[in-house]
């Protein structure tokens, strides 16, 4: 349920909120250390009773339930609960979710926007935890407040009212990271009461420490098809929200609930009849409930789409997952809300590869600076507030340049304090009012386009209370290096935001290879999987398996030791940032797989030569029955070959291998990729290949990692024939 009004109109058309905090320097909350708790309380054979909150009626809240019902609850832990209870069963996805009693549909549609972002998702559910290992009855979630990553400390005694799950229940019944995820969310706000009833865009930020932008579907930026795709492009939480000023959801007759959050879990364009269609997926933290109209699950309109894609992008269950127009989208829905660690939904537009820098103040601000009849004017504003000062560098007048974000602090344990109507000022260098946002919220937020020069935000309030306050100022700067048109791929929302891609993989590989010196096959599976497959279209295609992270190794491996380096592991990177470029530019339909037309136009654009014979072989060797290509799969397929067309066009200067490359060469054949080596390998529908091909084929295999076809050439050809030219 979400609270009533919940999203205020910024004089701007939309407004953001959010920060950054330290996960190297957790703030224990309530003081308590999961690790000294858990050993002692496993020193004792004891299981861990939280007294900080407690398994009692406090800890639900004197309000949410009549006081005949709040005395009926019960508290029982998971292993009463289930014989082999487990924290996370097959990984964690939003269908894990199905809303309880409590109305926090808000925080649960933001809940099920982290689950398609692992990379924010690891910095809330640690996996030092379990019913496995160490089992105490002691589990620990992380939050951002205010600045900082707090860790939360409970038990895992959970409300139960006549039986049912008070709050979020798992669609699997031995399977409990949502509901101790919430009892810990709802210890930090205070109770369970304060969850019920709330705001997706507060939500968004306690779990990712990121700046969010909220804006009005019924007055949108004219841009909004433009953020939407930078949104998604750059892995951004999305969410939704309908308008309903009562505390009570009403269900219309077309599915779609008034006053409720939803989560935005996919955005495409797809062919229709004669032109594009827009679509957007959105999931229910219900767990079921779904739009009726067209493009819902049953709708014609999917009989019309090409088998290729419905396959692909309709999930027909009643799992509360569905797809809608982008019109009747602005019709049903009222607020879209958009969150990450840095602004990359406002990148559209821009030529370059951008980055942003983030200068952040904690401060307090006093009423008594200016007077009340002062308080709105230029120089009341500019004169007796404290000021910030920021300097624009890069302009470009049609793309936003400046982020700015000022979130009022409460008092620690008072969640639910309401809000003072906070804003602030921007100023140029001669101290007239440039621009000014004031909003009775806990973030005010918006964005800009500065042109190059000095400038400086002044906080302020338009009540005669004094506040703490965190500001935060995103500057925007072009990279116009050789490699700037490739974006620097998957980002860690560490402490800061990365700023090039050497810290960026340098400090991935130190968080997968444990602070060792090397990563083994088993940790770039683990890696791949959870880094680069973020994003869910691009994992439509597949994951990486461990038989292909052992070729990509054998690839990348110089030292021949079945691991690699953090040298090794920086090629690897730089070739899966430009494949992961090539891929989404390629994928116009966001699909998660390249046909045959599309990898032409992907290996073109590595520079890469290729044939039709290349593309049928490479097709059947990477492709589904379809014939389509997953990004997984992609990425395989793009080493090998770079791989080879690199040792083709400098092959080894002595040895067996060399003089097989230039037997070859002497019989007239060509050895370039595609050619000779690879068309050797099939042999099938031929007499038999020459024996300079035979030996071009076996220096083409004795390239590290370079075997391109597993499969036997019998069930090749049955699949389709070749021909050897």
């Amino acid at each position: 349920m979400l609270a009533p009004s919940s999203a205020p109109i910024p004089e701007q058309d939309w407004q953001t909120t959010g920060a950054t905090g330290s996960l190297q320097n957790l703030k224990k909350f309530n003081s308590q250390d999961f690790k000294e708790l858990r050993a002692l309380c496993l020193s004792q054979g004891l299981l861990f009773e939280d007294a900080t909150f407690p398994a009692h009626s406090s800890s639900i809240g004197p309000s949410l339930l009549p006081e005949e019902k709040l005395w009926q609850i019960q508290w029982k832990r998971p292993t009463e609960l289930q014989r082999n209870p487990h924290l996370i069963m097959d990984g964690i996805s939003r269908f894990d979710i199905m809303q309880g009693e409590i109305g926090d549909c808000w925080m649960l549609a933001a809940l099920g926007s982290l689950t398609l972002r692992k990379q924010f998702l690891e910095n809330v559910l640690p996996k030092d935890q379990g019913f496995q290992d160490d089992y105490a009855g002691i589990f620990h979630f992380r939050f951002w407040q205010y600045g900082e990553w707090v860790d939360v400390v409970i038990d895992d005694r959970l409300p139960f009212l006549n039986g049912r799950y008070l709050s979020v229940h798992p669609r699997t019944s031995n399977e409990f990271w949502p509901s101790l995820l919430e009892k810990a969310y709802a210890k930090l706000r205070g109770s369970y009461q304060n969850l019920n009833g709330g705001y997706l865009s507060d939500a968004l930020v306690d779990l990712t420490g990121g700046v969010q932008v909220q804006f009005s579907l019924k007055d949108p930026p004219p841009d909004l098809e433009e953020i939407l795709k930078a949104a998604d492009k750059s892995r951004c939480l999305m969410g939704c929200s309908t308008s309903g000023q009562s505390r009570r959801n009403i269900e219309l007759r077309n599915g779609i609930v008034q006053g409720h959050a939803y989560t935005v879990t996919g955005a495409v364009k797809i062919p229709y009849k004669n032109g594009w269609k827009h679509i957007i997926r959105i999931w229910n933290p219900w767990g079921h409930g779904e739009w009726k109209g067209p493009w819902s699950d049953d709708s014609p309109q999917w009989d019309r789409v090409e088998p290729k894609y419905r396959e692909a992008l309709l999930r027909n269950k009643d799992d509360g997952e569905f797809w809608m127009s982008c019109e009747n989208f602005q019709e049903e829905f009222s607020w879209l809300y958009i969150c990450n660690n840095t602004p990359t939904f406002l990148d559209f537009g821009d030529e370059h590869y951008t980055t942003w820098s983030l200068n952040s103040y904690t401060s307090l601000w006093s009423p008594g600076l200016p007077t009340r009849r002062n308080r709105y004017s230029q120089a009341g504003a500019a004169s007796t507030n404290p000021q910030y000062f920021f300097r624009v560098l890069d302009h470009n007048p049609k793309t936003y340049n400046v982020a700015i974000s000022l979130m009022q602090k409460h008092a620690e344990h008072v969640q639910d304090e309401k809000n003072l109507k906070i804003g602030f000022f921007i100023t140029t260098e001669n101290s007239r009012v440039l621009k000014q946002i004031f909003i009775r919220s806990r973030d005010v937020s918006s964005y800009f386009i500065l042109s190059p020069g000095t400038y400086a935000v002044v906080p302020a309030a338009t009540a005669d209370q004094e506040f703490q306050f965190l500001l935060r100022i995103f500057i925007k700067s072009q990279d116009y290096n050789e490699n700037s048109n490739s974006p620097s791929g998957p980002v860690l929302p560490m402490d800061v935001s990365r700023q090039n891609q050497d810290s960026s993989y340098k400090a991935l590989f130190l968080r997968y290879a444990k602070q060792g010196s090397t990563i083994d096959a088993l940790q770039l599976q683990q890696l791949l999987n959870e880094v680069i497959l973020q994003d869910e279209m691009t994992s439509l295609g597949g994951r990486f398996s461990f038989d292909s992270c052992r070729g990509i190794l054998a690839l990348m491996d110089l030292n021949s030791n079945g691991r690699l380096t953090l040298q090794e592991f920086g090629s690897l990177w730089r070739s899966l940032t430009k494949y992961m470029d090539i891929f989404s530019k390629e994928d116009r339909n966001r699909s998660g797989f390249l046909d045959v037309a599309e990898l032409k136009n992907a290996i073109q654009a590595a520079g890469l030569a290729t044939s039709g014979q290349l593309l049928r072989l490479m097709t059947l060797r990477y492709g589904d029955a379809a014939g389509r290509v997953g990004f997984s799969d992609f990425v395989c397929c793009m080493l090998r070959l770079d791989t080879m067309s690199r040792e083709c066009q400098h092959p080894p200067g002595h040895g067996q291998q060399g003089s097989l490359q230039s037997q070859a060469e002497s019989q007239g054949h060509d050895t370039r990729l595609g050619n000779t080596c690879l068309t050797a390998w099939l042999g099938s529908g031929a007499p038999g290949p020459s024996p300079g091909m035979a030996q071009a084929a076996l220096w083409a295999a004795c390239l590290p990692g370079a075997w391109f076809i597993s499969c036997p050439l019998e069930q090749l050809a049955a699949r389709e024939q070749f021909s050897v030219q």
